[in-house]
């Protein structure tokens, strides 16, 4: 997996886990979705995303073209 796959992945797991939690500890945890999804967002714009500089660091190879 390269570096936005694993990007996706996790940030998909982000917002299944914090909704789980919400469900079944505190609706607080809602907060947590909005912000992966505002952290999204601003990618976007921005093309700087934190957890793609996390991934690097971890040693995630980039790209490669994308089997979607």
């Amino acid at each position: 997996m390269n570096v936005n796959e694993w990007l996706r992945a996790l940030a998909g797991f982000f917002v299944i886990l914090s909704v789980v939690l919400a469900v079944t500890v505190d609706q607080r945890f809602l907060w947590f979705t909005g912000f992966v999804g505002l952290n999204l967002f601003q990618s976007a714009f921005t093309k700087w995303c934190p957890a793609i500089f996390l991934l690097r660091k971890a040693g995630v190879k980039e790209g490669g073209s994308c089997a979607c």
